[in-house]
């Protein structure tokens, strides 16, 4: 069996995130579709995580297995002229038969865009944000982020999922040209955990004790606890690193 690993991009305005869903738009559905009318044989495509409904990605890896060898090249370029233009494969490899562009994954990195301006350029990807930001401040929040932490209150209620716990590497905030870009890594993330901690870092810049208030969402571990999680239109998938 062939195992072949992808690395896609796609715009997630139009679609209901990745996951397969019934009667819905989804990114998987659309990529494996296109899959299986090139290749002429059903596969599994399996992500490295499931991006929500309007998130975009720059660097999604994925992975399916299939009996035939493929002439790489070419099915590359017959892969992507059938796909939408809002869907992208960058490129496409030969791995391990083992690999599993989910449970391999070591690191997540995403990032949250910000707009300085009201732009019709940057209305798809990015949230216009109207008061000023402090990234000094930003960046002094983003540290009670970092390490092993249950995340609770910052993920969406699943009662599939028992353990809550993440790992986050990296949190910080830059700025670069007209944009404000918040880049967080982690072992994993849940169910609308990134664009709730992005909002309740910029809920807690605008108040007096805002490090208090952030450690108090944390030990409530309820979702109502944090603030309202920002736009989806502003987040990417950056890269996954395995």
């Amino acid at each position: 069996m062939n195992n072949y690993r992808l690395l896609i991009q796609y715009d997630g305005t139009d679609y209901a995130g990745w996951q397969i869903q019934n009667e819905t738009r989804t990114i998987q559905q659309t990529i494996t579709d296109s899959i299986e009318t090139v290749a002429k044989e059903k596969v599994n495509l399996i992500g490295s995580g499931r991006t929500d409904t309007g998130v975009h990605a720059l660097g999604q890896v994925a992975n399916f297995r299939i009996d035939v060898e493929l002439d790489l090249y070419k099915f590359r370029h017959s892969l992507n002229s059938i796909l939408p233009k809002d869907i992208s494969v960058l490129s496409i490899g030969k791995v391990n038969e083992n690999f599993h562009a989910r449970f391999d994954a070591r690191k997540r990195t995403y990032i949250y865009i910000i707009s300085k301006y009201k732009s019709p350029f940057f209305r798809r990807y990015s949230y216009n944000y109207h008061t000023e930001l402090n990234l000094t401040q930003l960046n002094s929040l983003s540290q009670l982020f970092i390490g092993v932490k249950d995340y609770t209150s910052f993920s969406k209620k699943n009662d599939d999922i028992d353990n809550r716990l993440c790992e986050v590497f990296n949190a910080e905030w830059y700025e670069k040209d007209d944009l404000i870009v918040f880049e967080i890594s982690a072992n994993r993330f849940l169910h609308g955990m990134v664009r709730t901690i992005t909002g309740t870092i910029l809920k807690a810049s605008e108040i007096q004790n805002s490090k208090e208030y952030i450690e108090k969402i944390f030990s409530e571990m309820n979702r109502e606890s944090a603030p309202m999680a920002v736009p989806a239109n502003g987040l990417f998938l950056f890269k996954v690193q395995y």
